[in-house]
């Protein structure tokens, strides 16, 4: 490894850094991130921190999973690598497929698809959507539905059902008959609606005149994440995936939920479709399911999706990867899912993300920074920051970075995006590393 003062000097100059601008990078730099170990990362000058962005969503388990390491380092060693495209298979991809239809057999999943990450396993179910349609006799449902703020990716489809104009904009025009309804954010709506339950229902209501206005029959599914995660941690009421789940079926409409971010624990349930008691036709798996170590995704599918292609010559699936169901990607993703059980995760994540919550509402009382603090299942958080609670104007990013700043000095590297700090912590790690993040945080709030 070359030293220091050469990755210093060589830092954002030979490749272009994802969700920012080449210019920014030069002009800022990226901290240059040389080890971890448990829930902590440190950097190229030794400055050691509590990681509470837990990688991007995905190191559930910590940097120190042993298990999934050393079932990475035997695949090596036995088979590093075949196609899984038809006419052969290999012992970790099989063995995991089975694993996953125990694991969500709750959720009503019976099948895997595995895809090299979120993105993908997204644009998975985009594409049999459609497939589902045509093999039952409907091909005029091409349509999807989603919700503004939500986030499912940077494909091409991917980008298109997102409901957030920053990973649309450049990229225009996107895929048509792609279609957004309101979000159940209760903290800006086009409602100005503040209780939960009564948002829930109008977001309901506007979900049901779209459909009205696009025809039943034109729209494939509607995709939606459990809690929305990217777009500033949005927990809707109880009752609203329920209601959606309920519109969808009596529509003909499919419902895939995305749960990249949500499976796996993260929000103190085995997985979002079960904290709010649905069962989806598909659902969206990666991150977490090899703890951020090897990039592997599974689409889990439901039993309309087995019904309409199992058994049926003409359902030939058209579509798959290079790396779909890789032998090391597999083998890592059983490690983690033994190691995720045998921890018993859902009930750390639901402690410290109560702590976490209850923490950052404290931090409210003090700093009049924080509009919103929004959580309360599991470890995400998020806390929206403005410069007029009043007016709910938002911060300016300047102000922004200098929270994120100082809070990397204070001990914890933490997420900003837009107005929105973001927290997604290991869930192994402890009540007083919790601590530790939310002292990092009144120090940076203080410094904005």
């Amino acid at each position: 490894m070359k030293d220091s003062n050469f990755l210093k000097e060589n830092n954002a100059r030979h490749f272009w850094h994802p969700m920012t601008s080449p210019e920014d990078s030069k002009h800022t730099p990226p901290k240059i991130i040389t080890s971890a170990q448990g829930v902590s990362i440190t950097d190229i000058d030794g400055h050691e921190v509590i990681d509470a962005v837990g990688g991007l969503w995905n190191v559930n388990l910590g940097y120190s999973c042993q298990p999934v390491k050393d079932a990475i380092a035997a695949q090596l060693d036995t088979l590093p690598y075949y196609s899984t495209f038809r006419g052969t298979s290999n012992d970790a991809a099989i063995e995991l497929s089975y694993e996953l239809a125990e694991f969500f057999k709750p959720d009503g999943m019976l099948r895997s698809f595995f895809t090299s990450g979120g993105s993908d396993s997204i644009e998975t179910a985009l594409r049999l959507s459609r497939q589902y349609h045509k093999l039952r006799g409907e091909p005029g449902r091409t349509k999807f539905l989603s919700l503004k703020k939500g986030y499912h990716g940077t494909h091409f489809g991917c980008a298109s059902v997102n409901g957030n104009a920053n990973f649309r904009n450049a990229y225009e025009p996107l895929m048509p008959g792609c279609f957004h309804i309101p979000a159940p954010y209760t903290y800006r709506n086009p409602f100005n609606e503040t209780d939960p339950e009564k948002l829930a229902h109008l977001c309901v209501a506007a979900l049901e005149d779209e459909i009205a206005f696009q025809g039943a029959n034109t729209i494939a599914a509607m995709i939606i994440e459990p809690i929305l995660g990217a777009g500033g941690v949005i927990p809707p009421h109880p009752s609203f995936a329920p209601m959606v789940q309920d519109i969808c079926n009596r529509n003909g409409i499919l419902l895939i939920t995305d749960e990249v971010i949500t499976a796996y624990g993260r929000t103190g349930a085995w997985s979002g479709a079960r904290l709010w008691g649905i069962k989806p036709d598909m659902m969206c798996t990666a991150k977490a399911i090899t703890n951020g170590f090897f990039p592997f995704g599974a689409l889990m599918l439901g039993e309309r999706m087995v019904e309409a292609f199992e058994d049926n010559p003409a359902a030939k699936i058209a579509h798959g990867y290079t790396y779909s169901g890789h032998p090391v990607g597999a083998a890592a993703a059983l490690a983690c899912l033994a190691e995720t059980k045998r921890l018993n995760v859902v009930e750390n994540a639901a402690e410290r993300g109560t702590q976490m919550f209850n923490g950052c509402q404290a931090l409210m009382e003090k700093h009049d920074i924080i509009g919103d603090v929004r959580g309360g299942y599991g470890l995400m958080t998020a806390i929206e920051m403005v410069s007029d609670r009043t007016t709910k104007s938002p911060i300016n990013a300047k102000s922004a970075q200098v929270v994120q700043d100082v809070a990397y000095e204070n001990g914890a590297m933490v997420r900003i995006s837009g107005p929105n700090l973001i927290l997604s912590p290991s869930l192994v790690l402890s009540a007083e590393d919790v601590d530790t993040i939310l002292s990092a945080l009144d120090a940076g709030l203080s410094a904005a």
